[in-house]
């Protein structure tokens, strides 16, 4: 009888909440720079949106002032921000376009990929209510790549709504995520410059009021995944891809639906590189299937 091996999908102790997470480094990612004595329009490696045309300067805030840092208060002042990263935030009103973003474009230092096998979490701190602001104001974080008409194009998004349940003071940052799912190699932004957006969604009958902002985080992860399966004369092999450095348990069970504890234990692997081997001596069966299992 010819003798049949697959390669299950890989798995891990408890889900996708135990894939290790790498950081990717973003540029004054908690708007430390520069440093302000009480606040201060400029922010480093970050670029404001242009001022639209229907956005008349005379007589208020310049469009330049919409957005900018400031200082966090002592820590007995009763506006204290208690779980500020660092000593400053970020305000950015809430008018229809007001917005920051990062990609490589704006500062060389960040040029973080869409990378092929990984998937990707944006992270930002977030306050809403600031000056009044309505009920029902919206905001946006997202994750996008540039076309080659540099077109700022959105792969993932989340919008944020204020009010008074989600945002039940001002002193303390509730963070929101944005999740991009693996890249696949067909998706247009497979090997794309990546970029961050916090941008004020609100409509032009509800404006009015600021966001406080902090902490951005950025991180990827590697789906674990076995690649090339072959039998050849008794022996079966396979290829181990993950994030460098990762161990595993590889795993073999005659029978799929076998919960995972009593799958056979066939030993640990350290992928150090990025992709490792991995051969089973001893595969004489009809069918077997494998899967690696990551260790904390």
């Amino acid at each position: 009888m010819s003798k049949l091996f697959l390669a299950a999908a890989v798995g891990w102790t408890v889900g996708a909440g135990s894939l290790f997470a790498v950081t990717i480094s973003v540029p004054n990612a908690s708007f430390e720079l520069p440093v302000v004595p009480y606040a201060a329009p400029a922010i480093d490696s970050w670029q404001k949106s242009p001022k639209p045309d229907w956005y008349v300067e005379g007589g208020g805030f310049t469009w330049e002032q919409l957005t900018g840092t400031f200082k966090n208060t002592a820590t007995n002042s009763p506006d204290h921000i208690d779980n500020c990263d660092g000593s400053q935030a970020l305000w950015l009103f809430a008018l229809p376009e007001v917005a920051l973003f990062q990609d490589e474009s704006s500062t060389a230092a960040f040029a973080a990929k869409f990378e092929v096998g990984k998937a990707y979490q944006l992270t930002v701190g977030v306050i809403g209510g600031g000056g009044g602001m309505a009920p029902e104001v919206t905001l946006e974080l997202s994750l996008y790549y540039r076309d080659a008409a540099s077109n700022r194009v959105t792969v993932a998004a989340t919008a944020i709504t204020n009010s008074l349940d989600r945002f039940p003071t001002n002193t303390h940052f509730i963070d929101f995520t944005v999740s991009v799912p693996t890249v696949q190699a067909g998706d247009a932004w497979a090997g794309q410059n990546l970029g961050i957006r916090l941008l004020s969604t609100v409509s032009t009958n509800l404006e009015g009021g600021y966001w406080d902002l902090d902490n951005v985080q950025l991180s990827s992860f590697m789906t674990p995944v076995l690649l090339s399966p072959v039998w050849t004369n008794g022996q079966f092999s396979c290829l181990l891809q993950s994030e460098p450095g990762r161990a595993f348990e590889m795993l073999a069970s005659t029978n799929p639906a076998l919960p995972v504890v009593n799958w056979i234990n066939l030993g640990t692997l350290t992928n150090a590189t990025g992709t490792i081997p991995f051969i089973d001596t001893f595969a004489n069966f009809d069918q077997r299937f494998y899967r690696a299992r990551q260790l904390p």
